[in-house]
């Protein structure tokens, strides 16, 4: 039995094909393959003896060749193919052991050179493992380190691999190479200036029980690169599976985690923020997140941006909650959460990243993608537009508002007060409805002067600040940008309001 071993990553080969050759196997390697073998002790046979060639073109040229890949292709079940390999003096090959070029990693290092990446372009690899894989019920492709473990076992057990086993590795191959291809493709696009193409890695992570509703099928997919702030990279310490609802859910919270340095909390409901708050500690931003809204928090989720404690999770343990997200928990709160089995408590890395991520959203027939809003402005005095200046405690309220109306689908309006949320108008077909809700709910939890009011997109007339002042709001932030910001500007003045403007929109639809 003979196997050919040629890889780039080079992590538990040794003991692998030490492995192979204690069982009576040739091996055949290449290049610094070969090197590192034979450094190790473990007797090889060249690829120049096998083909009875050198490598040439600096190791472009090695193993394109038929006496490597007839030794590959060939069927055993075919006499013929069979008798063609006598007559040319071709030896079976029966393990095929390759992975490729680093042409990701490449790529991936500050300025790389077109000369660079061109190099690590694989040729012969692509071509071995194709052939090894397409001829899967005669021999084992093998590409993941990984899968050594397995292969070894089962031919000490049984003197070759499974049927089963063939085919899994084959299918493994196939998504090597293709995986392979599309990111050599993707950059060369992008040097040839042809971006149109847009390629996606996603492995299954898991089937989901149903999508938004019952009757809909539906899976979650993660990237292949952890990334921070991601259910996908989560670890679920307890509780029932995640659903469609719950991912789509828990996704939103950690966006808005994300936009808050101090420490903070936000419980969420259908994507939306029903109750946040920043605090001197987390403990302190839980309360008064909790007391934003304690009717809509049942059956929501709450995330903070800090270690969670015993004393917020004691807080909790009386209330239905869905999920619960944190960076990390201590000991004495993971026992008293524990006593709440369905509850999902999740652990999600929180570092910040360089670059904003991109989001896709698929629309029938094709597929939107954008960068994720991970802007964030800080409200400062030099924003004012009115006559009525900012004191220190409304710009503190002016920046958290404004940092979480943006979160808020559009249009969206969020009514604050002491850095804690007090009303939420969410995703009405007009602002001036969106305030309204958000201004009585302010109200009804006995709120009634002192107010910030925040407002995702600009305010096209000047209703919505008369609307406001009726109800205790003394300062606005909001974008700009109106033809009729004067309206709106002259009203304030009217009112004694200050109003701000960010000059950024953050809609979310």
């Amino acid at each position: 039995m003979r196997a050919l071993v040629s890889v780039s990553d080079k992590t538990g080969l040794v003991p692998f094909v030490q492995g192979l050759q204690a069982l009576g196997w040739t091996i055949i390697a290449t290049g610094g393959t070969q090197k590192l073998l034979e450094e190790q002790g473990v007797r090889t046979v060249g690829i120049s003896e096998v083909t009875g060639f050198p490598e040439i073109l600096d190791g472009r040229v090695k193993t394109l060749h038929p006496k490597v890949h007839g030794g590959i292709l060939a069927r055993r079940d075919l006499p013929a193919h069979m008798a063609t390999l006598a007559e040319q003096g071709i030896g079976t090959i029966d393990l095929v052991c390759v992975n490729l070029y680093p042409f990701r990693q490449t790529i991936a290092k500050e300025g790389v050179s077109m000369e660079d990446a061109i190099e690590n372009i694989d040729i012969g690899g692509p071509s071995m493992v194709r052939s090894a894989a397409k001829n899967w019920r005669d021999v084992t492709i093998v590409c993941d380190p990984a899968d050594y473990g397995q292969v070894l076992e089962e031919i000490r057990a049984n003197g070759k691999t499974s049927d089963e086993t063939r085919l899994k590795l084959s299918a493994k191959a196939y998504t090597h190479t293709a995986e392979y291809d599309m990111c050599i493709a993707g950059w060369m696009r992008a040097q040839a200036g042809l971006n149109e193409k847009l390629f996606l890695e996603y492995d299954l992570k898991q089937g989901l029980r149903y999508g938004e509703n019952p009757h809909q099928s539906a899976k979650f997919y993660a990237a292949l690169k952890p990334a921070p702030y991601s259910l996908a990279f989560a670890r679920q310490i307890q509780g029932k599976e995640l659903s469609y609802n719950n991912i789509q859910d828990a996704n939103a919270a950690l966006n808005v985690l994300r936009d808050f340095d101090a420490p903070f909390c936000v419980a969420l409901k259908h994507m939306n923020p029903c109750g946040a708050a920043v605090g001197a500690t987390v403990e302190e931003a839980w309360q008064a997140a909790y007391e934003a809204d304690k009717v809509s928090i049942y059956g929501g989720i709450v995330g903070v941006n800090r270690e969670l404690t015993a004393e917020v999770a004691r807080g909790m343990k009386p209330i239905f909650l869905e999920i619960v997200i944190a960076p990390s928990y201590t000991p004495e709160a993971l026992e008293i959460l524990s006593a709440k089995k369905n509850l999902r408590v999740l652990e999600v890395p929180m570092e910040r990243e360089e670059q904003a991520p991109m989001q896709y959203v698929g629309v029938n027939g094709g597929l939107l993608a954008q960068q994720l809003d991970t802007a964030m402005e800080t409200v400062t005095p030099e924003m004012c537009v009115t006559k009525v200046r900012p004191t220190e405690a409304q710009l503190a309220d002016l920046d958290f508002g404004w940092r979480i109306v943006k979160h808020i689908k559009s249009n969206a309006i969020a009514v604050v007060r002491d850095k804690h949320t007090i009303g939420v108008g969410a995703g009405q077909t007009n602002r001036v409805g969106s305030a309204e809700i958000a201004l009585k709910q302010a109200q009804a939890a006995g709120f009634t002067e002192g107010l910030i009011l925040a407002s995702d997109g600009f305010l096209p007339f000047d209703d919505t600040v008369a609307l406001a002042a009726q109800y205790g709001v003394s300062a606005i932030v909001q974008p700009g940008g109106s033809i009729r910001d004067a309206d709106a500007i002259a009203k304030a003045d009217e009112l004694g309001i200050t109003m701000l403007f960010t000059g950024v929109r953050h809609f979310k639809h």
